[in-house]
């Protein structure tokens, strides 16, 4: 019979292997979500959230109705308008970034978000880190400007706004991990479109870009690709330690360059995910 240590040691590392797994996968699913917005070039950015957001607020709606679970009590309420608030605003300066920035800055620039989310993991959560994942970290972020370089850009604002950005998405990474065994997934996931509509709106009304063809497919499929991802992201992020997980965002760099060559071979610079 195994003692009470050991089989809580088993369980946790069960959760660890599990964590980590639903990491990967969502890093890989926003990779291909990436590809879908890269062929999507002739609809604006905003339009692309806000498509995005439609889907994921159907779907998720649907599969709340399906649970039965009820989105709007009061537990952590606060904490998860937060986290989709803060989540709307990094990924429209990513994508605002992306559009006046060289390519390979806004890249590195949102490669950011990992560290921020370490940060106030260690202020506001109070997870300790240890001086080997700040230097795997270090390791990993100069290995991001080995590949995809980092260009000399005279538009300092748009830089620090950038570096703003990532800020946000490390914010919403942290609300994730602070509803641990409080919140479901899916109701996280819900709140995430919730906040973005209402907020990328404006930016689309004067600007609209009416899709054609196959776009509605690509689209269907990015929100469709983006909800999966989300809901296996916000699993890891309660799972495990935030400083544990961000770890593997950095293997969006190998999933990208796959995929580029595979589906973008006149664009092997890479987009990486962002909430």
């Amino acid at each position: 019979m195994l003692k009470p240590n050991v089989r809580l040691s088993t369980v946790q590392a069960n959760t660890h292997a599990k964590a980590i797994y639903f990491m990967i996968t969502s890093t890989f699913l926003f990779g291909i979500m990436n590809v879908l917005v890269k062929m999507l070039q002739r609809i604006p950015s905003y339009e692309l959230v806000l498509f995005r957001s439609l889907v994921m607020l159907l779907v998720s709606g649907f599969l709340l109705y399906r649970s039965r679970i009820f989105p709007f009590g009061r537990s952590h309420r606060w904490v998860m308008i937060g986290r989709g608030v803060s989540g709307s605003i990094a990924l429209l300066i990513f994508f605002f970034s992306i559009q006046h920035l060289p390519l390979a800055t806004a890249v590195t620039i949102g490669y950011l978000s990992p560290i921020f989310t370490i940060i106030f993991a260690t202020v506001l959560l109070n997870e300790n880190m240890n001086w080997r994942q700040w230097i795997f970290f270090a390791v990993s972020f100069t290995g991001i400007i080995f590949i995809n370089g980092f260009e000399k850009n005279e538009h300092t604002d748009l830089l620090m706004l950038g570096i703003l950005g990532a800020a946000f998405s490390g914010l919403a990474y942290n609300a994730l991990r602070k509803t641990a065994n409080h919140v479901p997934a899916l109701v996280m996931v819900f709140y995430l479109p919730l906040c973005t509509i209402p907020i990328v709106t404006p930016f689309c009304v004067n600007n609209w870009v009416m899709p054609i063809g196959r776009e509605w497919m690509l689209i269907i499929a990015m929100g469709l690709v983006t909800q999966v991802a989300q809901i296996y992201m916000t699993k890891a992020y309660q799972m495990e330690k935030a400083g544990t997980i961000a770890n593997y965002a950095y293997l969006g760099v190998v999933f990208a360059l796959g995929l580029a060559i595979s589906f973008l071979e006149n664009d092997l610079i890479w987009l990486p995910s962002s909430e």
